[in-house]
């Protein structure tokens, strides 16, 4: 990390986290960040559910939801990005404050509540998105809606056209009954909508699922079913936690998702047994705890093809995005691994 990057980051630790994200943000659009575009090398090109990445470093949902900084993240370093969340309609979320930095964990809590623009604008920043870069969007569904399944198919509908891939999100914890969605029967009516959508476009994409790490071993297995069973391109493991076990900050009883360093085992568990039972028919992206190329890399011998991460930017800044896939390069050659590919999975049953 740049001397500058430190104490920009240090100046942003003592101010708001949502203020403070608001600030990143706005650092990227003016180009304070250094921006060199994708990180990439032979070993690191991937082939992901009919995507070719750069490299299988990405960046998670939820850093740049109204996709007001496409371009310098695309820059960045990252194989690809992900944004969102996007809703049909506009929406503010939960009440302020909804955002804690665990400093003491290398960890957040937020409470955010789906907070995004709504579609429309979403799709009319992305009409000028980079063409040459891999972006997807996370699709959400709006609080008081009466049809949510049908919220996820609208916003795919709306927003395809800009995007080379689509996610699923039923695991926030952070709308009510969200999650309910991830039940066997209401799981496969969902995704039955949205592929049936997907289909219909001009040129469909990929759909993924994300799901959450507080998953009981039954559920896990339906999910694995499902998403054999139902048509999805892959499955995102996992998004963020429940649990509370272990924290030291004060902010650790806040209620809503915690991300970071304290979800890495948690969700590479439900990472490993999903690899399990699904025996490589469906390809998945780890996320949970991502902060080092070590992370990156124990991941993918878990079973990942592709990983994911946002909040340790918090904590380490953009430079991450680079250093993270450079760092996985040599990991890969190190261990004599011609490929991403290789390596999937090598090391699933230490997680099991």
């Amino acid at each position: 990390m740049r001397l500058g990057e430190r104490l920009a980051l240090a100046a942003m630790h003592r101010v708001d986290p949502e203020a403070a994200h608001g600030m990143a943000i706005r650092a990227l659009r003016m180009g304070l960040a250094r921006t060199h575009g994708p990180v990439t090398s032979p070993r690191l090109h991937s082939r992901f559910a009919g995507l070719d990445l750069p490299n299988p470093v990405g960046l998670a949902a939820g850093f740049d939801k109204n996709a007001e900084a496409v371009g310098p993240l695309s820059r960045a370093g990252f194989g690809f990005i992900e944004l969102g969340a996007v809703t049909p309609r506009p929406q503010p979320g939960n009440p302020k404050p909804r955002l804690f930095r665990l400093s003491e964990d290398r960890a957040a809590i937020n409470r955010f509540g789906f907070n995004n623009e709504g579609m429309e604008v979403v799709a009319a920043r992305l009409a000028d998105r980079p063409r040459d870069a891999v972006i997807g969007l996370n699709l959400g569904a709006n609080k008081d809606s009466e049809d949510r399944p049908g919220d996820f198919a609208r916003v795919l509908a709306h927003c395809a056209t800009h995007l080379d891939f689509a996610t699923v999100n039923v695991s926030s914890p952070n709308t009510e009954k969200l999650r309910d969605l991830q039940g066997k029967d209401a799981l496969s009516a969902l995704l039955a909508r949205v592929v049936e959508t997907r289909n219909s476009l001009p040129r469909p994409l990929p759909v993924f699922l994300k799901i959450a790490p507080d998953l009981s071993e039954v559920e896990i297995a339906d999910i694995a079913e499902i998403a054999i069973q139902s048509g999805v391109d892959a499955v995102i493991a996992t998004n963020t936690t429940l649990d509370r076990e272990g924290l030291q900050s004060s902010h650790r009883e806040e209620k809503g998702g915690l991300s970071g360093a304290p979800l890495f085992e948690k969700s590479t568990r439900v990472l490993a047994r999903l690899s399990e039972l699904t025996e490589g028919r469906v390809p998945l992206i780890g996320v949970g705890g991502i902060a080092t190329a070590e992370d990156a890399y124990a991941k993918i011998r878990a079973g990942a093809s592709a990983v994911q991460f946002y909040t340790a930017l918090v904590f380490g800044g953009i430079s991450l995005a680079r250093e993270i896939p450079q760092g996985l390069d040599r990991l890969l050659a190190r261990d004599g691994f011609g490929s991403v590919a290789d390596a999937v999975g090598t090391d699933r049953d230490r997680w099991l």
